[in-house]
């Protein structure tokens, strides 16, 4: 009896629609990571992209629970002395709402190659429009 593994060259990526209103972040997040990893497919490999491409609209509708909009805090830093930027998740809501949801996601992604490949097929947008309607993305309730 053999493992079969899954080719890189027999994947077929499908295309999903997924509106984010009314959602809760960290839920949507790891549903979205989920897929992104491939793990629904029957025949997952752990050491190829699997995943499908997904798109992701209303992102400035998202929900989160407790204090988090004011509670919770996103640092980066510059590469300057005492340079650590932090902003706050309802102004990162206002200025860029699509950064939270990919931010969310990206964390929950392998932090290698792999998982770099994965974070490339996530499209994240705020409002209705998006630019990949011409592959026809089906919708994916969450």
């Amino acid at each position: 009896m053999k493992t079969e593994f899954a080719k890189p060259a027999t994947v077929r990526g499908d295309w999903y629609l997924v509106d984010a209103s009314g959602k809760t972040l960290g839920r949507l997040a790891s549903q979205i990571a989920h897929r992104l990893k491939g793990k629904h497919k029957p025949d997952y490999s752990p050491h190829v992209n699997m995943g499908d491409h997904i798109v992701v609209v209303h992102a400035e509708k998202i929900r989160v629970t407790g204090n988090k909009l004011s509670d919770k805090m996103y640092h980066h830093h510059t590469g300057y002395l005492g340079n650590l930027k932090s902003i706050a998740l309802g102004k990162l809501l206002k200025e860029h709402p699509e950064r939270a949801i990919e931010f969310a996601v990206k964390g929950m992604l392998p932090k290698n190659t792999l998982g770099r490949q994965m974070f490339r097929k996530l499209h994240v947008f705020a409002g209705e429009a998006h630019p990949h309607t011409a592959q026809q993305p089906k919708p994916l309730e969450i």
